[in-house]
C-alpha cells in the first residue's frame, strides 16, 4: 500500500504537482483528430490535468491547442469563430493562431502595437493514430514524438476509441497492470476451457525494468505443460499496450484528479482493422461518454450474472469501468491489502514515484529519450501465445528486448 502523502504525489496531477511536472514532459492524446474534423470546424473545449483548453483546426489543418480564456478580458475562445486561419474571440473580435500569436485587436486603433506586446498559452500538436497529441511541458525540453511500431502501418488498419472514466487515472492505469482481474472480472462461462487466461487464476509474474517503462508478463498453466504466456508494456506515464481482442494501446489521460479519458487504440499487423475490432464503440455516446454509468448500475443484469457471466455487464469497457469508479473518484491506497498478483501495480507505482521525485531533483524524465535516433520501437509490444514446456517465453518473442534496437547505420557508397 501507499501513505497518503504517496498516494497524493502519485495521484495529482496540477501543474505545479510533482507527478504533473513528470507528466507535462511527455506527448499525450488531448482529444481525437475526429472532434475537429475539418478546417474551420467548430472549437472544442479540452480539459487536461486541471487545464482548461480550446482546440481547433484552421483554414489550413493546422491543428492549435490554446488556453481557453482570451487574453483580453477573460472570454471563452470555444464560443469564438474559426476563420482565416485563426481564432477569433466573439466579445471583442481579438483574433489568435495555432501557436498563440495575437493577430488582431481590432477595438485598438490601428496604429497600436499593443498586440506584439501579448502572446496566448499554446501547446504545440501531432496528429498519430486518428488522435491529436499536445505536448504541455517546457518548450525547451520538448522531446521528438516517439516511432512506434504501429506507425508503419496503413491508417485503416488501426482504430480507435475514447470514452470518460470517472475517477483518478491512476485507477484505470493499474487495472491495465493487472492480469489477475481477467479470470475473474472478464470470465465469460460460455467460453469456459477456451480462454486460457480464465483457466489459472493465479499466474507468476516476471517484470522487467526497461528504456520505456515495465514489460510485465503474466504465465499461465496450460495443457499439455505448456504455459500461456501474456506479455504487457507500461509505458511512461500513462500507456499500457495489452492484448484485448487485437494489440491495443490504452491511455489514460487526466482531465482532472477526478476524472480520466481513456483512449483505445487498436491496431492489425495482417488486415484493415472491421467494426467488430471497435466493439466498444456502440457502448460510447456522442459526447465520449459511456452510456452505463456507476450512475445506473452499469445497467447489470443479475440473471445474465448468475447464469452468463462473472458480473453481468456488457463488454469489457464497462467491466473495468465498474472495477475502478467503484473504488471512489480518488481512492485512499493506504486502506488496500496488496498480494502477490498485485506485484506489477507496486512495480508500475514504484517507476512512477521514482521518476516524479528523480525530475524533482532535477534529472531528466525517463524513457522521452528513445528512438532519438529515427529507430522504430519494436520492443515496445504486447503479445500473448503458448509456450513448450522447457522453452523460456523470450525464446518465443525475441523482439522484446530491453531497450530499442539502434537504428541502422547508413553506409557511404
Amino acid at each position: 500500500m501507499l501513505t497518503r502523502e504517496q498516494n497524493e504525489l502519485v495521484c495529482l496531477t496540477g501543474r505545479e504537482t510533482a507527478m504533473g511536472k513528470l507528466m507535462r514532459r511527455y506527448w499525450m492524446p488531448a482529444l481525437l483528430s475526429e472532434e475537429i474534423p475539418a478546417p474551420d470546424a467548430p472549437p472544442v473545449q479540452v480539459r487536461l490535468m486541471g487545464e482548461e483548453l480550446v482546440a481547433f483546426r484552421d483554414s489550413n489543418g493546422r491543428v492549435g491547442l490554446l488556453e481557453e480564456h482570451c487574453l483580453h478580458r477573460g472570454t471563452s475562445l470555444f464560443y469564438g469563430r474559426n476563420e482565416e486561419c485563426g481564432l477569433r474571440c466573439a466579445y471583442h473580435g481579438w483574433k489568435y493562431d495555432v501557436d498563440g500569436t495575437v493577430l488582431d485587436t481590432p477595438a485598438e486603433p490601428a496604429s497600436s502595437s499593443f498586440k506584439g506586446k501579448l502572446h496566448q498559452a499554446a501547446y504545440p500538436c501531432l496528429e498519430v493514430g486518428g488522435m491529436v497529441w499536445a505536448y504541455l511541458g517546457p518548450p525547451a525540453r520538448q522531446p521528438s514524438f516517439p516511432r512506434y511500431s504501429f506507425m508503419d502501418l496503413p491508417p485503416d488498419h488501426c482504430y480507435v476509441t475514447k470514452s470518460l472514466l470517472e475517477c483518478n487515472y491512476l485507477q484505470g492505469l493499474e487495472g491495465e497492470c493487472d492480469s489477475a482481474h481477467l479470470s475473474f472480472l472478464h470470465r465469460d462461462f460460455a467460453r469456459e476451457g477456451r480462454d486460457l487466461y480464465a483457466a489459472d487464476s493465479a499466474p507468476e509474474y516476471e517484470i522487467e525494468e526497461t528504456d520505456f517503462g515495465l514489460r510485465m508478463v503474466a504465465i499461465r498453466q496450460a495443457p499439455e505443460g505448456q504455459h500461456y504466456v501474456r506479455v504487457s508494456s507500461f509505458v511512461l506515464p500513462i500507456t499500457c499496450w495489452i492484448h484485448a481482442l487485437t494489440k491495443e494501446v490504452h491511455i489514460y489521460v487526466p482531465v482532472d484528479d477526478f476524472h480520466a479519458w481513456r483512449y483505445d487504440f487498436g491496431f492489425l499487423i495482417d488486415r484493415p482493422a472491421t467494426p467488430a475490432d471497435s466493439f466498444r464503440t456502440p457502448e460510447i455516446g456522442p459526447d465520449y461518454r459511456r452510456l452505463r454509468t456507476q450512475a445506473n448500475h452499469y445497467l447489470q443484469d443479475r440473471e445474465r450474472q448468475r447464469t452468463r457471466d462473472f458480473t453481468g455487464i456488457e463488454n469489457f469497457l464497462n467491466h473495468d469501468a465498474m472495477a475502478t469508479e467503484t473504488m471512489g473518484a480518488l481512492y485512499d491506497r493506504s486502506r488496500e491489502h496488496l498480494g502477490i498478483s498485485d506485484q506489477a501495480v507496486i512495480a508500475v507505482r514504484r517507476q512512477l514515484l521514482e521518476a516524479a521525485q528523480s525530475l524533482a531533483r532535477g534529472e531528466e524524465a525517463p524513457g522521452i529519450s528513445i528512438g532519438q535516433d529515427g529507430s522504430t520501437l519494436t520492443h515496445i509490444d504486447t503479445c500473448h501465445g503458448l509456450v513448450p514446456p522447457g522453452q523460456h517465453w523470450r525464446e518465443r518473442f525475441p523482439h522484446l528486448t530491453l531497450t530499442a534496437p539502434a537504428a541502422p547505420a547508413v553506409g557511404i557508397a
